[in-house]
C-alpha cells in the first residue's frame, strides 16, 4: 500500500518486550503506557491487531489476538481470524489498544474506520469491557470532540496527578495538520472536553509513552514530514509540555512507535510498523533511553502474526494466557522463516517451492501443515495449506508442490526428518528422508535438497516453525 496523504497518514499500534514477574511491579510503578502495568504474577503477552495484505486476501478489520511467552515470538489464536468486530459506526476498527484496568479486567479501544477511505470523519472510537479476553461486553462509542476529523489510533494512560485515564488519539487542528489530542475518563464512556496534547508545528500521529523514568516522561511519535519516529520529552504529562530531541527512526516508512522496557536488562525497544512495504515490523533498541538514539534488533529474534498491523501488547497471568488458548485455540498450520534472510518464508509459487520476502499474497502459499511423515511417521511433510492435496517433494533435487499419488516414491521423497538446526541449534533443518546425506535449503532463493558442506550451506538448510 502506497503512504497515506500527510495529513491523512493513518497510526499504528504497539508491540512487544519480555518480562520477568520478578520485576513486573517494579517496572508498574513507572511505566503507565509504552509498557502497560504488569502484575506480578504476569508471565507472558497478548497482542491485538486487525490485519491486511498486499492484495486484500489477508485483509480483515476485527479485533485479532495472538500470544507470546517471550514477547518476540507470537501464536495467532482463533486461526488468526477476528475475535470479535464492530456491530456500529464503519462496521470495523483499526489500530486496537489493550489495557489492563486500574480496577481489573481490560478494555479495549479501537479507531472507527473500516478499510483505507481516510476522509471518513468518525468523532467516537470503538470501546469493550473484558474481563479476560475471552468475552467482549459494554460496547460502547464515546463521542470526542465536535471537529470535521477523525479520531484514530486511540490508546490510554492511568494519570495520576489527575486520577482519571488520559486517552490520547490524533485528530487534524484547525491548521490543517495532524496533532495529538487528549481528553481524560474515568470509565472510557463520558470524556472530558478536548484538549491539544502534543503539536510541534507539523503533522504527527501515534503518540506512544513511557512515563516516569527517572523523572522523565517520553512520547515517541511518527513524524509524516519525517517519514519516521521521533521522540519527544517532558519532565510532566501536561498538554504541550513535551518538546522534540531525538533522531529520526526509520526502516522505509515506519509508523506506530511502540516504547517497551525489557524487564530483565536495561534495554529500551522501539518498534515500528511500515507501510513501505505495507505490514511489516521493524524494532530498534538502546540502553539510554536519554540518548535518543537507537540500532535495530536483528529479524531473526522476533516474528509478529501474519498480515497483522497496527498492534497492541498487554502482559498476562499464566492462567490468562491458558485460558485464551483453550478459549481460542492455537493455529493449524505453520510458517517457515529462513535463517539468513530472516525477511523471507518458505512458500510455493507455480508450485514450486522458494523463499520469498513478506508480504505477498496469496499469504497462504507460506503456511504449512507438519504432518506425521509419508513414509515415517517419526518424520514430517509438508501439506498445503491452500493446496491441501498437494505436498511439499523433491524431484531432481528440487522442491515443488506434487498432488500425493499415493505412491511409495512419492511418500519417501515427501518426507524428511526434522533435526536441530545446522545453523543454530534452536531452529530447524529438514534432512531427506530418501536420500539422507541431503538437506532442504534455498539457492538462489529456491528450495532444493543439497548435501552441506560450508558454513553457507548450513545457514541456507536452516528454518524456524512458527506462525
Amino acid at each position: 500500500m502506497s503512504a497515506r496523504p500527510r495529513t491523512q497518514a493513518m497510526p499504528s499500534r504497539r508491540l512487544f518486550l519480555g518480562a520477568t514477574a520478578a520485576t513486573s511491579l517494579a517496572l508498574a510503578a513507572d511505566l503507565s503506557l509504552g509498557a502497560r502495568p504488569a502484575h506480578a504474577a504476569d508471565s507472558a503477552y497478548v497482542m491485538g491487531y486487525f490485519t491486511e495484505s498486499p492484495n486484500g486476501v489477508g485483509t480483515d478489520y476485527g479485533l485479532h489476538l495472538a500470544v507470546s511467552t517471550d514477547s518476540l515470538n507470537w501464536t495467532p489464536l482463533n486461526q488468526n481470524a477476528p475475535v470479535v468486530t464492530p456491530t456500529e459506526g464503519a462496521g470495523g476498527l483499526r489500530d486496537p489498544f489493550i489495557l489492563r484496568k486500574r480496577e481489573g479486567g481490560f478494555v479495549v479501544l479501537a479507531t472507527d474506520l473500516k478499510g483505507t477511505d481516510w476522509s471518513y470523519n468518525s468523532q467516537t472510537i470503538h470501546v469493550w469491557d473484558s474481563t479476560d479476553l475471552r468475552t467482549f461486553t459494554n460496547y460502547r462509542r464515546p463521542h470526542l470532540h465536535d471537529m470535521t476529523t477523525h479520531s484514530w489510533a486511540p490508546e490510554a494512560f492511568w494519570d495520576a496527578s489527575r486520577g482519571q485515564y488520559a486517552l490520547l488519539y490524533s485528530a487534524v487542528n484547525a491548521s490543517g495538520h495532524n496533532v495529538l489530542m487528549v481528553n481524560y475518563t474515568s470509565d472510557f464512556a463520558t470524556v472530558s472536553a478536548p484538549q491539544v496534547f502534543f503539536d510541534p508545528g507539523y503533522d504527527v500521529i501515534d503518540g506512544d509513552m513511557a512515563v516516569g523514568v527517572n523523572g522523565v516522561n517520553y512520547l515517541y511519535f511518527k513524524s509524516s514530514s519525517a517519514g519516521g519516529l521521533v521522540g519527544a520529552r517532558s519532565t510532566s504529562t501536561n498538554p504541550g509540555s513535551f518538546t522534540p530531541f531525538s533522531t529520526t527512526v526509520a526502516h522505509g516508512g515506519t509508523e506506530a512507535p511502540t516504547l517497551v522496557k525489557s524487564l530483565t536488562s536495561s534495554t529500551w525497544y522501539l518498534w515500528g510498523d511500515t507501510y513501505t512495504p505495507n505490514g511489516v515490523f521493524y524494532a530498534w533498541q538502546t540502553t539510554d533511553l536519554a540518548a535518543g538514539t537507537w540500532t535495530p534488533v536483528d529479524q531473526k529474534l522476533y516474528t509478529h502474526p501474519v498480515n497483522a498491523k497496527h498492534c497492541t501488547i498487554a502482559t498476562l497471568t499464566s492462567a490468562e494466557y491458558e485460558g485464551l488458548v483453550a478459549r481460542w485455540g492455537a493455529p493449524a498450520w505453520n510458517r517457515l522463516k529462513s535463517y539468513n534472510y530472516p525477511a523471507r518464508y518458505v512458500r510455493h509459487a507455480d508450485y514450486l517451492a522458494r523463499i520469498d520476502a513478506y508480504p505477498f499474497d496469496p499469504y497462504t502459499d507460506s503456511q504449512w501443515k507438519l504432518v506425521p511423515g509419508l513414509a515415517d511417521t517419526s518424520a514430517v511433510s509438508f501439506q498445503s495449506v491452500n493446496y491441501p492435496t498437494r505436498y511439499l517433494r523433491h524431484y531432481n533435487y528440487a522442491l515443488r508442490l506434487d498432488v500425493n499419488d499415493g505412491t511409495a516414491t512419492f511418500a519417501q521423497d515427501a518426507t524428511f526428518h526434522r533435526d536441530a538446526g545446522l545453523a543454530d541449534a534452536s531452529w530447524a533443518s529438514f534432512r531427506s528422508y530418501n536420500n539422507p546425506t541431503r538437506y532442504i535449503r534455498h539457492s538462489d532463493y529456491a528450495l532444493r535438497i543439497d548435501p552441506i558442506t560450508t558454513a553457507t550451506d548450513r545457514a541456507d538448510a536452516t528454518f524456524s516453525v512458527g506462525y
